[in-house]
């Protein structure tokens, strides 16, 4: 994992993008330690918020696709999310709403889960939009304010 974050710290903000994407997607990975490791390199902290915010929401929109397109076996084979929690966050959704869900999608393991039941649900893509990028903006604005401190 060391050499995957090392990889992505040399592409700067593009790596940040890609590993922020990849931490909202495809497989459990920690963008926060590419951003962190950017940061301490000395690239500049709005560059790092936005990039990482971008590549964050793309990849939860990506999950939200491919609920929305509503094959399962892909769900679980590519985004290794099981039925059981796809269900159970489509339960919490129809109860909470797509903003709570979409603000939501910042959780690690669940959040997952939550994109992929607001494309199933047929939410909003606009309010899943707006609110995941809500979410995910302050997650690493308290990060990079986090490292900053430091």
């Amino acid at each position: 994992m060391d050499a995957v974050v090392d990889f992505l710290i040399q592409y700067g903000y593009f790596g940040m993008f890609i590993a922020a994407f990849l931490a909202a997607s495809i497989i459990p990975f920690s963008s926060e330690a590419v951003m962190v490791g950017l940061q301490m390199a000395g690239l500049e902290p709005l560059g790092l918020l936005l990039w990482g915010t971008a590549g964050n929401v793309a990849g939860s929109m990506f999950n939200y696709t491919l609920g929305r397109l509503g094959r399962m076996e892909w769900i679980e084979k590519y985004l290794h999310v099981k039925r059981e929690k796809v269900e159970c966050a489509q339960r919490w959704m129809q109860r909470k709403g797509a903003w709570v869900g979409g603000i939501l999608c910042v959780v690690p393991v669940i959040g997952d889960a939550i994109s992929v039941a607001l494309g199933f649900m047929r939410a909003n893509w606009l309010i899943c939009l707006i609110s995941i990028t809500m979410g995910k903006f302050v997650r690493y604005a308290i990060l990079i304010y986090t490292v900053t401190l430091f």
